[in-house]
């Protein structure tokens, strides 16, 4: 472009050919003068103003401020020109923010260019919208770019782009963009056939599904479909295949989109997904010399690991899993020893045993000394992950020798996770003691006020523990150089329980004070201010050192600290009282229990691991801690779905033997003095995961067809200009198959169709899919649907069926499928004398139902009765002739077969009255829950003849 603006070019060649910066600026500063001249004098046409703005673009890109141009920039854009309009999207892409005032400005403009029919425009404006769009923006383009994307005349590269522009938006402000509405629509495009558009649309499902699971949870059917297209079926362009991997960017996104929602339950989905997860494993099973082929097979391989490890941690797949895992952590190449070890920490998190992990224990071990920081981290967090009673002295002390060497980075996290491990799985109040305190000595600085917290606490409530503390806390402060933290351990542990060992030698009360009083000149002022409590407790319970004590508080009376001051002042007025006082023995009380709360250590380690992008679906810490997170997300969010992904929750970190089992502490500042702070401050068949059941397809022809085919094997179920659905029905005992056959009656093609079940508790009825769907009707063809059902329990309402399609616009019908409780019914013979026993036997409400209808007559007067006999034997009844003594009577008899309960038989009797046009229906039955179904059921028909 520059070749085409002379001025542009010469300009661009005097800044590089200034020779120093002084020459440089005196360039810049003459241009921009005479372009405020031409811009004030106005009268451009839209080449010059492309020029001017060019250069002011420019002089930006090289650092210096620009103060003019915007409001030609915003004039730019609305020019017909390509060249204009382009400089002019440029301009204002990189001279304005988002909460500039001259962005109001070009919102309309930018709406006309998404409306165009030019693509070119469209891909400008979605440009301007994904860099610059602020809350404004978003509030007023939203919906154009959303219509851009689903639009069936926008081009591919049109979709991609509107497609990335709405994840921008969504993740900027995602309050403005109304995700669980266009779920469907967006997730329709996931079918596209061009899989550039499928990938970025992919993307942009998976942001907003980790926030409405629900609502995108067709999605889990559609990753699947297109997972075995891509990987079996080798569905693919050849432009996609990325040495000869196909799309290995959108395999990983399917699989880690397929590990937000539960395992699936329908068994086709989950032999489809097995066999996807297996051919990947298969496909990788030796690597190739190629390094860029080896690179999208591992990235690929290790979703999939991640996927077979969140459906079933203990499927065979996860055993193979396991053995790749383990050569891929020995590898000499770094990325593959990084994801080898994270993959396995992810193991560690799900698995029920450890045992496999703990084979390559030394490995793991080994790897907390490779040369990449990354590799250390990684092994780090899979040794947290993988410790347990077994292990956890052995990794607990690995992890302090290598703490001492450790990087600064890492530090703070070591000592964070140590802490953890210790208290969790410590066997003995020595070992938890030695330990935490050799690791407050060994860390330092990089020890945060909730670990001693958390040493203080457990001490205070553990009286077995707290003698043999003030004797370690002694001898670690009797080193050379003892770090604030273990002086503040030591402080409140002397205080409170110095007492205990005084009369022991080497622990005598002047050696406390003298040992803890040498350590006071090298600390804060925080850490003075506990010092002066440890001492007013020690003037309670030391008399003899008194007068030493007394003379620290007079000392520290003069101060300029005000809490220092304060403490002082205080102290030495009670420390002054007659011996005999009870107010300093009150006042000075031993510190009681701390009550159960969460631990802080967690809270804290799970805030350093907050998720930037996709939220994790698990966490370092071993199943324990996992199970504990999906259960606390649960109970945030009742209803939805329990596959939680914030990291909030981890394992219960109080196990030091049965008196410390259950204890959780707040994270609190411990205070053994007078109240004052002592430190200072303080299920579908056709996709697995759960959703709402959709609003009902409703009108007259609707539940006319569904009401005929409760009583015929088959039939039309639904019905309109465009889509044909029809029934047929075979049922023996409890076990049945349901067909059903989609019809597109146009001449265009219906894409992205997609099938759900709704309303079905597999306690009750199990509903499966023999295989997946079809993702498109061709033109005025059919396709089948073949359920394979089961009757388990007595179960009220029918499924619902859910069909989605695209043909021209995003239609979805949700109509009721005639499986009722007749269906699984079974005739039974009865003569007349055994019949009446058994009815009487049975017995009235509330094991009848009975109820009293108007009827209508046939074209004779009559009442038909063949059509009753009709509606009777298609629910599966066995009329029974003889019985009664009045020929228009029916009497039916039949026994329920279900799965768990057993068999449920059930009477029937049917009473026309010509004279008075109704009709009296009775049902008993063993169950009144089968009772009154059956008799609406069979009421409903005969009531709409």
């Amino acid at each position: 472009m520059a070749t085409n603006m002379r001025g542009l070019t010469q300009f661009i060649a005097d800044i590089r050919g200034a020779r120093v910066r002084e020459l440089e600026e005196k360039r810049i500063n003459k241009e921009m003068a005479n372009i405020r001249k031409k811009f004030k004098d106005g009268n451009l046409d839209g080449y010059q103003k492309k020029k001017y703005v060019a250069k002011i673009i420019f002089t930006y890109i090289l650092g210096y401020k620009v103060d003019v141009g915007h409001m030609e920039a915003v004039n730019l854009i609305s020019s017909p020109k390509y060249s204009e309009k382009q400089i002019g999207y440029l301009a204002v892409t990189l001279l304005m923010h988002e909460n500039s005032d001259f962005l109001r400005l070009v919102v309309n403009s930018i709406r006309k260019d998404l409306d165009s029919n030019n693509e070119i425009d469209n891909c400008l404006a979605l440009h301007a919208i994904a860099n610059v769009g602020g809350m404004e923006m978003a509030e007023a383009l939203a919906e154009d770019v959303h219509r851009l994307l689903i639009s069936p005349t926008s081009q591919s590269f049109v979709k991609k782009k509107a497609a990335l522009t709405l994840l921008r938006l969504y993740r900027k402000h995602p309050q403005v963009i109304p995700a669980d509405e266009w779920a469907l629509r967006i997730v329709s495009l996931m079918d596209d056939p061009d899989l550039g558009v499928v990938l970025c649309v992919t993307s942009l499902t998976m942001a907003m599904a980790q926030d409405h699971l629900e609502a995108y949870s067709v999605c889990y059917q559609k990753a699947v479909d297109r997972l075995y297209r891509l990987v079996v079926e080798h569905e693919y362009s050849g432009a996609y295949a990325y040495y000869k991997v196909p799309s290995p960017w959108l395999q990983v996104k399917l699989l880690r989109l397929l590990q937000y929602y539960p395992p699936p339950e329908d068994p086709t989905i989950y032999d489809i997904l097995h066999t996807v997860l297996e051919t990947i494993m298969n496909n990788c099973s030796e690597p190739s010399r190629n390094v860029q082929h080896n690179n999208a097979q591992h990235a690929v391989l290790f979703e999939a690991i991640g996927l077979a490890i969140h459906v079933d941690s203990n499927s065979p797949l996860v055993g193979t899993a396991a053995i790749l895992l383990a050569r891929f952590i020995s590898s000499k190449e770094t990325n593959v020893r990084y994801l080898g070890l994270d993959t396995m920490a992810h193991l560690a998190a799900r698995a029920d045993t450890l045992e496999p992990i703990k084979k390559h224990q030394g490995t793991v071990i080994l790897s907390l000394r490779d040369k990449d920081i990354s590799v250390r981290r990684r092994a780090l967090d899979l040794l947290y992950s993988m410790c347990d009673v077994d292990n956890s002295e052995l990794i607990v002390g690995e992890l302090l020798r290598y703490l001492k060497v450790a990087d600064y980075a890492l530090r703070e996290e070591m000592v964070l996770k140590i802490a953890i491990l210790t208290e969790k799985y410590a066997n003995s109040y020595k070992w938890y003691v030695d330990t935490i305190l050799d690791l407050i000595s060994a860390a330092g600085d990089h020890v945060g006020d909730e670990v001693w917290y958390r040493v203080v606490q457990i001490v205070t409530n553990t009286e077995d523990l707290q003698e043999y503390a003030a004797k370690v806390v002694m001898e670690h402060l009797k080193q050379p150089s003892s770090h604030e933290s273990l002086v503040k351990v030591g402080g409140y542990i002397l205080g409170e329980y110095g007492h205990l060992v005084a009369n022991e030698t080497g622990y005598t009360p002047m050696e406390q004070f003298q040992l803890l009083h040498s350590k006071s000149q090298f600390c804060v002022a925080s850490t003075r201010s506990l010092l002066l409590s440890t001492y007013i407790k020690w003037v309670n319970v030391f008399p003899e050192i008194k007068p030493q004590l007394l003379n620290v508080f007079e000392r520290y009376r003069h101060v300029l600290d005000a809490e220092l001051q304060q403490r002082a002042c205080e102290y030495y007025a009670l420390a002054s009282r007659p011996e005999d006082d009870e107010v300093l023995q009150n006042v000075c009380e031993e510190m009681p229990p701390f009550p159960p709360r969460t631990s802080a250590l967690l809270g804290r380690l799970n805030r350093k691991h907050g998720d930037t992008e996709d939220k994790r679906t698990w966490i370092h810490g071993g199943k324990e801690a996992n199970d504990t997170r999906q259960l606390m997300v649960a109970s945030r969010a009742p209803g939805s779905i329990t596959n939680g992904i914030a990291n909030t929750a981890g394992p219960n970190t109080d196990n030091i033997t049965e008196s410390l089992k259950g204890l959780e502490i707040a994270p609190t500042s411990p205070d053994h003095a007078t109240g004052a702070s002592h430190a200072g401050t303080s299920s579908s068949a056709f996709a697995s995961p759960a959703h709402s059941i959709p609003h009902l397809t409703i009108g007259p022809n609707v539940d006319r067809w569904f009401e005929k085919l409760t009583y015929n094997a088959e039939g039309v179920l639904y019905e309109d200009v465009q889509i044909q659905i029809g029934i047929k029905s075979k049922f023996q005992g409890q076990f049945g198959q349901l067909a059903v056959y989609l019809g597109n009656k146009i001449s265009a093609a219906m894409t992205s169709f997609t099938t759900r079940i709704h309303n079905v508790d597999p306690a009750f009825l199990s509903v499966t899919l023999a295989k997946m769907p079809p993702n498109m009707i061709a033109p005025r063809t059919q396709t089948q649907l073949l359920l394979q059902v089961e009757c388990k329990k007595v179960f009220k309402d029918p499924p619902i069926l859910e069909v989605s399609f695209l043909s021209g616009s995003h239609q979805t019908i949700a109509i009721k499928l005639p499986l009722v409780i007749t269906k699984f019914f079974e005739h039974v013979k009865f003569n007349q004398a055994d019949f009446f026993e058994r009815w009487k036997l049975i017995g009235g409400p509330p094991r009848e139902a009975q109820a009293i209808f108007p009827i209508s007559l046939n074209e004779a007067g009559q009442v038909d009765l063949h059509k009753n006999r009709q509606v009777v034997s298609g629910h599966r009844f066995n009329v029974l002739d003889g019985i009664d003594p009045n020929p228009n009577n029916l009497v039916g008899a039949a026994v329920l077969h279900t799965s768990t309960d057993g068999k449920v038989g059930c009477l029937l009797r049917l009473e026309p009255n010509k004279e008075a046009k109704l009709c009296r229906i009775t049902v008993r039955s063993t169950s009144e829950e089968v009772a009154a179904a059956v008799q609406q059921l069979v009421q409903a028909p005969l009531q709409a003849i």
